[in-house]
């Protein structure tokens, strides 16, 4: 690639904060509330010009994670500022009832885009955060080993941040990687979580519909069954497709392409090109199910899409390399930590070439006991930076350990803990100061379940 020398300039300060959180998805969102509700003055910046992250502008419309299985019960398990924003969504009739799948080993709550949207403008405004939209990280500047400024992209030009504490909820961990923070991207195979472009099918006749698929695993069945019929008309990305209604049953979510680079390997996100080209690769493939949905799927002869995400939905990229990394034996365990901050309810989700690998907890049968793990605080403490935190799907994980919490429910516990913490944390003070345990009273405090109970 050829280069050319950028000539150094001046940037303007937009402002000077206790606490900057940079994604507004369900780590950012968290984050930033909880740093406001303890006294910080705090900046959220996102790249779009709403929140939500995947959940908004990825088109998920669902919360995955919420709920796990106690004493062979399913109940939520995650609480704090996940459960003030799940009442906004709900007092604006934009929350669905949960919904069980899995054979119900796996409990979600969808809800409506544009509800989710309002519902976190009014969530950081009644605790007077501050939010810059249309602006990304672009860069950092330190001195030793703390974040003097962050340097910010926006229709205004280039510009600097300055903040005592800053937490990493970008999902690519940017700040972090600008920081000079180890990490490492996918898995040990040159590949990773397989992307997909997600969109929302309108006009369906509900009742025909949730007679053919109403069923988790239905849908699979039909595919299976038009390959078979009719051999070369179809082909589908991959098997374990996700058709859903929504809160109005005649609109339905589609989670069923896979975007992989011309390697195969799941498509880096971090790389502009590969990006690009996934995006493009996403609406094809949109387009070809759409085709499939039409003509072979009761209740959706008549059906239009209505919605395809605003970018395509991306499950893995960089993982720092924190004091702790959250692994796969510790899903599979149901592991607990001293320095537990909260609840991760899902399984590991390997979404992998053509195909998704569910693995549950070895103790999913036992008709006692807790079916989830703990998420420790030392995830979220990145090496060699002094006031960075880092929560959300970037945060300190293995390949299988981040499978599992990279979903919204993990998202807000880790963005909650970040940002109470960062809020306690004086100017000079490094994340290392952070008492864990006092910590941990603030959290159950403000309402965050930690499962104390033997």
């Amino acid at each position: 690639m050829n280069t050319i020398l950028e000539p150094a300039r001046q940037l303007p300060v937009y402002g000077e904060f206790d606490v900057v959180v940079v994604g507004g998805g369900p780590a950012g969102l968290a984050a930033s509330v909880s740093a406001a509700r303890h006294g910080a003055q705090v900046l959220l910046i996102e790249r779009y010009g709403f929140l939500g992250g995947m959940g908004t502008a990825g088109g998920v419309t669902n919360f995955a994670g919420l709920y796990g299985r106690k004493n062979g019960q399913m109940q939520q398990v995650v609480h704090g500022v996940a459960d003030d924003l799940l009442a906004r969504l709900a007092a604006m009739g934009g929350l669905n009832a949960p919904q069980d799948g899995m054979q119900g080993r796996i409990r979600v709550q969808s809800y409506d885009v544009s509800s989710l949207k309002c519902a976190a403008d009014q969530l950081l405004v009644a605790h007077g955060v501050q939010i810059l939209f249309h602006a990304w990280a672009a860069a950092v500047v330190k001195q030793g080993n703390r974040i003097e400024a962050l340097v910010v992209e926006t229709k205004s030009g280039r510009m600097a941040v300055r903040a005592n504490q800053f937490i990493d909820c970008s999902g690519d961990a940017d700040v972090a990687h600008f920081a000079g923070v180890p990490s490492e991207t996918g898995d040990a195979n040159g590949s990773g979580l397989y992307p997909t472009t997600m969109f929302r099918v309108g006009h369906v006749d509900a009742p025909h519909a949730l007679a053919a698929v109403g069923e988790f695993n239905a849908i699979n069945t039909l595919m299976a069954k038009a390959q078979t019929d009719k051999p070369g008309q179809y082909q589908f990305p991959r098997e374990g497709a996700i058709l859903r209604p929504q809160k109005n049953p005649t609109e339905w979510r589609a989670n069923v392409t896979q975007v992989a680079n011309g390697n195969g390997h799941a498509m880096d996100a971090t790389d502009a090109r590969q990006l690009s080209d996934g995006e493009l690769e996403g609406r094809r493939q949109i387009a070809d199910y759409f085709r499939f949905l039409k003509h072979e799927v009761p209740g959706f002869a008549n059906a239009s899409i209505v919605d395809i995400a605003a970018q395509i939905g991306v499950r893995e990229t960089r993982r720092i390399h924190g004091q702790y990394r959250l692994t796969g034996d510790d899903i599979l365990t149901s592991r607990r930590f001293d320095d537990a901050i909260g609840i991760n309810a899902w399984p590991m989700e390997l979404h992998a070439a053509g195909r998704i690998d569910w693995q549950f907890p070895h103790n999913w049968d036992s008709p006692s006991g807790r079916v989830y793990n703990d998420l420790p605080w030392r995830m979220l403490v990145p090496n060699a930076v002094d006031n960075l935190l880092v929560a959300g799907r970037c945060a300190s994980m293995t390949h299988e350990g981040q499978s599992a919490a990279r979903v919204s429910g993990a998202c807000f516990v880790m963005g909650q803990a970040a940002g109470t913490a960062a809020a306690t944390l004086a100017a000079t003070q490094s994340t290392a100061d952070v008492d864990v345990k006092a910590l941990q009273q603030l959290l159950v405090l403000d309402g965050v379940y930690l499962d104390n109970e033997t």
